[in-house]
């Protein structure tokens, strides 16, 4: 039985489908609990990683945790699972936890989270992905609205990553006594500018979709208009504005554990199409 936090986002989701596919026993939490959607067999639960008690008797017979970071339980969720007899936790990370800046909002999280999977006395690993593709939806409005779309950061080059394949790298790490102790390090396949993204959204839509890109006062007004907590701003400027995270390098990880190359922006957009028109 393997547990599956964070079960209807946009990587648990995938990762409760890959199990279920490799015929896995899953449970997928989620704070609804909600059944639809979900392949047939995967048992739902309804759980709140702040309340840990929720989530205690979804842990009897699991073998392995895919575990969310940033979470106020997660510290006793995994003294739960130690005496639950759970084996292996494979925790969602970022690759913002390279930097080691606890004072970052983003990376500190982050590294709390690490801290205490490595206190927890199980067997660990670490996925830390660079940026999401569908954080493209973020777009999507604009997209319907007119051609032209409004980026931050236009100037920066992100190997962004589909949510599929860090599923795959964790399906892996969880059925696998391969990758325990290890932090592994994913990437989409190339580096690509916000303007690049826009421009490939629309070509797979049929349109001549134009970027622009938004000063850093623009930006950051609208990042806190759209309730983005202002330390989490000052985050992603540390990151894309003073440049002390760089995700443009394209790392071999997904396709030297899943044996192929990590899906494209073009893949992604193609299945994602509907979002967008």
């Amino acid at each position: 039985m393997f547990l599956v936090t964070g079960a209807t986002g946009n990587v648990g989701a995938e990762l409760v489908r890959a199990l279920a596919a490799s015929g896995e026993r899953v449970r997928a939490v989620s704070r609804a609990g909600r059944s639809e959607g979900l392949p047939a067999g995967v048992a739902a639960v309804a759980g709140d990683l702040n309340r840990p008690e929720t989530v205690r008797d979804a842990l009897d017979g699991v073998r392995g945790l895919f575990l969310m970071p940033g979470y106020g339980g997660q510290g006793q969720i995994l003294k739960d699972a130690r005496a639950a007899g759970v084996r292996r936790v494979v925790l969602l990370s970022g690759l913002s936890a390279a930097t080691g800046d606890r004072d970052n909002a983003v990376a500190g999280y982050l590294l709390a989270a690490e801290d205490a999977v490595r206190e927890s006395g199980l067997d660990w690993t670490f996925v830390r992905p660079t940026s999401f593709m569908t954080n493209a939806f973020r777009l999507a409005d604009q997209v319907r609205k007119g051609d032209t779309v409004r980026v931050p950061f236009p100037d920066v080059r992100t190997t962004d990553i589909d949510p599929y394949d860090i599923a795959q790298v964790a399906l892996r790490a969880l059925l696998s006594e391969e990758f325990a102790g290890r932090v592994l390090e994913v990437t989409g396949p190339e580096a690509l500018l916000p303007a690049d993204r826009v421009r490939i959204l629309g070509e797979v839509l049929g349109r001549d979709l134009r970027a622009v890109g938004l000063g850093h006062e623009e930006a950051r007004a609208e990042m806190e208009a759209s309730g983005m907590p202002k330390p989490y701003v000052d985050a992603f400027f540390s990151f894309f504005a003073d440049g002390t995270l760089d995700e443009s390098v394209v790392r071999p990880t997904v396709e030297e554990i899943t044996g192929r190359p990590p899906r494209t922006f073009t893949e992604w957009a193609r299945d994602h199409l509907e979002a967008f028109q």
